[in-house]
């Protein structure tokens, strides 16, 4: 988006703040407005355990943060983000119940308003962040592992996040919002509300966003991000319409992992990227500004929603889904793929003046200590002669999917007497994606003095395709008699994926299909709402899980061949109670995880393996065995102050393969913790709202973590404090009853610590960061 859009939309934010003070208040929606004390989903006889985030959590947030930061708060839920905004997916984890959203594994659905994502992986899929802006999001729910049936993720292994859209408002409204912060954070939004329409049947809502940030290491990164959405609500022909559109473009300049405790106790302020150029190869190769993550993805879907008859209700969808970008790095070498002549190093490092690839000094000692703990001679240009000139490459990695889905789900009221109420639900979903993959390899202009690069790439290191279908089924009985309410469901997965390699198209061990079909998988439940206790409610639940063989398992064949699809089953039992005051639930829950695939890892504390020689595929590798409590409630202490806290036990331990020597091999530790996974968790927040102020301050206390599967490097417990106030105008002035003015202070205490965990290695956290936010209506 030119820097022309970006002053526009800031002229039209003065231009609101201005008109805003003179005009009448756009009176909000229920639908818009979240109320402080939603922090439980405690529907009634609801079989299973689930969560939504709240209006509270979305202030503890700036309109900078990434949306998932919101549901941090939640029992059960550890979010982990290595930016202050969220703006490096590479780092960016989110743990349920001792299953994970990560860099390396993808075990948590994520669908946006019931659509699915098409998966969350750094390599082709997207996080629901980049579906929708922070300003136009609804409540997001999380249910666990024996909730929602009807999920349509390829990925819910231990449940599904859905993150909502806002719906139009009735009555019409321009919203025009500034973020100014830490790191060189700004934001600027606008957005309109159509109110209804002549119809009195139809409304819409269209914004468009922009925002950008540095990182907070050394203030190199340059992240930025545009997004344009817009969504339709209409009645016509007896059907009630829905359609949403979303176009999102990021850059983003990521963050490196520690591999070592060392590392971080060197300085625990630093991932070790730098800032500067050096025109050494070997240093430069962490050039934070040539690490880089670009993403675009549009969205849209249209749904229609119908009573057919009595009791018969039918909503009825497509989607499509584009998804394009690029992954950056820098290795320190050029591949020789026969550019140098008669030269045989298969790997160039210097070259003298007419491109002759050069050997270092034989017996030369290299004298470079950063980075991963230094180089060998061939890297260090005191090991060559004068006049020797480094090379360097860029190593581009091009990702595009390309999805269309459709779905049907139906809802049928079907008493048996007046006694028992039936309901039975089902539905269908197929949807055809196809995901696409190379990976080309560019020369350095001059390694010398910067990372410029030749436009045209020197070497196509792989070309593939991933084809995929999935089609699911699913039915479910719901029978209410007097204070009980049983459900019972059944649910299928097919899934066909097919690789194609288009160097080799003909070769068939490397062109294949591969079917991965569920068994029917069960899920069931029962609650009590006794009538003598009234509020009390009790609850327990079971569910059978499936994940397909993602395409990544078959980017590199290793010897094994290929594996077999992820499953999990998952327990769980619990109360809830609800009164005028205080409301919370205490839930028990076990989950067994089977099939795990384990990636041979690329990156380590010896560095980062660009050529993925060493990549040895996937296996099966055990499972997790996890089980724990969630405690939460909410106590209304005044019509103006609401206390809220949860608390999480969970015991998440790996199991094996049963092959002692298959485990030892692939680095398996049977029986030891699973990293990122703390035993422990803790959430206080109190929330506050009188007259023209609001205000909220929430800690989260997370216990020690092992960072790598020998659990021999620990993250130690760390606690983090978010603050939030805001004021009304009309605090100030009559004339500014429209403009609200917001401070968000994130990591209130600036506290270090080690946040998302993958691969063995952990991101540094960031530090206290501060943004100030000013939004009118008119």
């Amino acid at each position: 988006m030119n820097t022309y859009w970006k002053a526009g939309l800031l002229a039209g934010v003065s231009m609101g703040l201005i008109l805003g003070a003179y005009a009448d208040d756009a009176a909000p929606t229920e639908d818009e407005s979240r109320s402080l004390d939603t922090i439980i989903v405690l529907g009634s006889q609801q079989t299973y355990s689930s969560a939504e985030s709240t209006e509270a959590m979305a202030l503890q947030q700036s309109p900078v943060t990434s949306l998932l930061a919101q549901i941090d708060n939640l029992p059960g839920v550890l979010v982990t983000e290595g930016d202050a905004f969220g703006f490096d997916d590479w780092s960016t984890g989110v743990a349920v119940r001792g299953f994970q959203n990560s860099l390396g594994e993808q075990q948590v659905g994520i669908t946006v308003d019931g659509i699915p994502n098409g998966g969350s992986g750094y390599g082709g899929g997207s996080k629901a962040n980049r579906f929708i802006d922070t300003q136009n999001a609804g409540s997001i729910e999380v249910a666990q592992g024996t909730a929602d049936i009807a999920s349509r993720s390829n990925e819910a292994l231990g449940g599904t996040l859905n993150f909502t859209t806002q719906n139009p408002l009735d009555e019409r409204r321009v919203r025009v919002s500034a973020s100014l912060g830490d790191y060189d954070a700004q934001r600027f939004y606008g957005r309109y509300d159509s109110g209804f329409l002549a119809d009195n049947k139809t409304k819409f809502w269209i914004s468009l966003s922009t925002q950008s940030a540095t990182d907070h290491v050394n203030q190199s990164a340059d992240n930025n991000r545009d997004h344009l959405a817009a969504k339709l609500q209409t009645e016509q022909f007896g059907v009630d319409w829905t359609s949403y559109f979303s176009y999102d473009d990021t850059h983003e300049n990521n963050y490196q992992r520690l591999f070592s405790p060392a590392d971080y106790a060197a300085d625990p302020n630093s991932d070790q990227l730098t800032a500067d150029w050096t025109g050494i190869p070997y240093i430069d190769q962490l050039y934070r500004q040539a690490w880089g993550t670009l993403r675009t993805n549009s969205l849209f879907y249209l749904k229609g929603e119908k009573e057919l008859f009595d009791g018969f209700n039918l909503e009825v969808g497509v989607y499509r889904h584009d998804n394009d970008g690029r992954g950056d790095w820098v290795p320190p070498y050029l591949v020789n793929v026969g550019q140098f002549g008669a030269s045989t190093n298969p790997l160039v490092y210097y070259v003298d003046a007419s491109g002759t690839p050069l050997n270092p000094t034989p017996g030369c000692v290299s004298s470079i200590t950063f980075p991963y703990g230094g180089a060998g001679p061939e890297y260090d240009p005191a090991c060559y002669a004068d006049g020797a000139v480094p090379v360097q490459s860029y190593r581009h990695t091009h990702y595009q999917k390309e999805r269309t889905g459709v779905y049907g789900d139906f809802e049928w009221l079907t008493p048996i007497s007046d006694m028992f109420a039936n309901t039975v639900r089902g539905g269908l979903w197929y949807e055809d994606a196809t995901r696409y993959e190379y990976r080309d390899w560019h020369k350095l202009i001059d390694a010398r003095i910067g990372d410029s690069y030749d436009s045209t790439p020197y070497w196509t290191q792989y070309n593939r395709e991933f084809p995929q279908t999935t089609f699911k089924w699913y039915v479910e009985d719901v029978v209410e008699v007097s204070d009980f309410t049983f459900r019972v469901g059944m649910k299928q997965f097919s899934n066909e994926l097919e690789r194609v390699d288009n160097f080799t198209p003909n070769d068939p061990t490397l062109n294949f299909k591969v079917s991965s079909d569920s068994d029917v998988l069960f899920s069931g439940g029962a609650a009590w709402t006794p009538s003598a206790m009234p509020g009390v409610e009790l609850f327990a639940g079971y569910a059978e899980n499936f994940k397909a063989i993602p395409d990544g398992v078959l980017e590199v064949l290793g010897g094994t061949g290929v594996p077999d699809p992820e499953t999990s089953k998952n327990m769980e039992a619990g109360v809830r109670y609800v009164g005028d005051r205080l409301r919370g639930s205490v839930t028990y829950f076990e989950s067994k995880f089977e099939n795990r695939l384990f990636p041979a890892p690329t990156e380590s504390v010896g560095g980062i393996d660009y050529l993925e020689s060493s990549n040895g595929g996937f296996i099966n590798g055990g499972g997790i065995d996890s089980s724990g409590v969630e405690v939460a409630g909410e106590f209304r202490a005044t019509d103006a102050l609401s206390l809220f806290a949860s608390y999480t036990y969970n015991d998440a331990t790996i199991l094996g393969t049963g092959d002692t020597a298959l485990d030892a091999a692939a680095g398996i530790f049977v029986g030891n913790k699973v990293p990122n996974i703390p035993e422990n968790m803790f959430v206080l927040s109190a929330d506050y709202t009188q007259g023209n102020f609001n205000a909220g301050l929430s800690t989260k206390w997370v216990d020690d973590r092992f960072v790598n599967l020998s659990n021999t490097w620990v993250a130690d417990s760390h606690y983090e404090a978010d603050l939030y106030a805001g004021v009304s105008g009309s605090a100030i002035s009559d004339d500014l009853s429209n403009v609200d003015f917001r401070l968000t202070v994130n990591n209130l205490f600036d506290q270090d610590y080690l946040a998302g965990i993958s691969g063995n290695g952990a991101w540094i956290s960031a530090p206290r960061t501060v943004v100030f936010t000013v939004t009118a209506d008119f």
